[in-house]
């Protein structure tokens, strides 16, 4: 089966396509959060699942839920969704549609995880470094991680930079054993 940000990836693209075409980027993103959340509880997720409905009831049950929250084109996109048996990838296209926010803002969250807390001069200062390595906005993100020893590990979307201690020895460890 193909997973799901593969089938996910062109309504979340035609999403972002019709948000900017509207200038309605930040409206669009708060409808797809809120029907993303509505998508995992559990009783819409017998809703969508009973075969007794059809796709029809499915999306108007789906929209009921939603409420005001989302606009007349939002509506349309939870129709076309719903007549493809794609609703349950909301959680999904949501993320991606994100992700196209972020690249269109020139903005990107990077999660930093380092062996032990920092200041958060340490932080401004690995943010400003990562905002000009990457020609984005940074939004640095940190966790506490003990296992790595030392150093950090920095995600940035597909980005990773491994400059832990753990991550060293195990490079090193390849070293010897190749």
């Amino acid at each position: 089966m193909a997973e799901l940000s593969t089938i996910a990836r062109p309504y979340a693209k035609a999403a972002f396509e019709n948000a900017a075409a509207g200038n309605a980027l930040d409206a669009w993103s708060q409808q797809l959060k809120t029907a993303a959340a509505v998508a995992t509880q559990e009783t819409i997720q017998k809703v969508l699942s009973s075969p007794s409905m059809t796709s029809k009831q499915q999306a108007e049950a789906f929209i009921t839920v939603c409420g005001e929250e989302l606009d007349a084109k939002g509506q349309g996109f939870i129709k076309v969704l719903a007549e493809n048996k794609r609703l349950g990838l909301l959680p999904e296209i949501s993320k991606l549609y994100e992700q196209h926010k972020a690249a269109r803002e020139k903005n990107v969250e990077v999660e930093v995880t380092t062996a032990f807390e920092l200041d958060a001069a340490s932080i401004d200062a690995l943010g400003n470094a990562l905002k000009a390595k990457l020609d984005r906005d940074v939004k640095v993100n940190t966790v506490v991680d003990k296992s790595l020893v030392g150093g950090v590990y920095v995600r940035a979307g597909d980005i990773v930079i491994d400059s832990s201690v753990r991550g060293r020895l195990a490079k090193l460890a390849e070293a010897m054993n190749a």
